[in-house]
């Protein structure tokens, strides 16, 4: 039998279903345990930093990159920390860094990096008594489970997934807000996007 058949009998449209309802619902409670004061805070760090850098790892890493591009879209000068083309950090600067437990070794390092050079940091966690929240000039604290507690009750998704989500709300409410505060259409936006693809 191969993969495709198999799935159709083992997988039906209520699974699905189900599963989405259950992300969907983890996310929005969540979403409103998160302080917007916080996230507030960081938006207006982005908005008056000279440029903004983003480091993570995994999956956290990735959502940073696509909160990278959003950044750009709005005119930012924004790095990702490890590319090639990334400068050094500097004072004035500002470094976004994720991580759910906080205790990720090579983000922990970055922020560390950043605080020699004379950078803000501003660290989007879990763990409010973290390392890497302890190295920060502000901190945005999502509520969810951390990766490694495969017997929460907070959430029955799998390995930081519904931090990883939470983490994408937070950077694209950052985005909208900023966005908003301008005066820029979304067609103006769309002139800074990669054409070079």
């Amino acid at each position: 039998m191969n993969v495709t058949a198999e799935a159709t009998t083992t997988v039906s449209h209520s699974d699905v279903a189900g599963n989405a309802s259950l992300i969907l619902g983890e996310l929005a409670e969540i979403a409103a345990g998160v302080d917007y004061g916080q996230v507030a805070h960081l938006a207006i760090r982005i908005r008056e930093a000279d440029r903004v850098f983003l480091a993570g790892a995994g999956r956290s890493g990735l959502v940073l990159r696509m909160a990278a591009m959003r950044l750009m879209h709005l005119g930012k000068t924004v790095h990702v920390a490890g590319e090639t083309t990334t400068p050094a950090i500097r004072a004035g600067d500002l470094l976004v860094v994720a991580s759910g437990s906080g205790t990720t070794s090579g983000v922990v390092k970055a922020a560390q990096t950043a605080l020699a050079a004379e950078a803000q940091v501003s660290a989007i966690t879990t763990n409010s008594a973290s390392p890497l929240a302890g190295l920060a000039d502000s901190v945005v604290v999502i509520p969810a489970a951390q990766k490694t507690d495969h017997g929460s009750d907070v959430s029955r998704q799998y390995s930081g997934s519904l931090f990883e989500q939470s983490l994408f709300l937070v950077t694209e409410a950052v985005f909208h807000t900023l966005w908003e505060a301008t005066d820029e259409p979304a067609e103006q936006l769309w002139l800074r996007h990669a054409n070079l693809e």
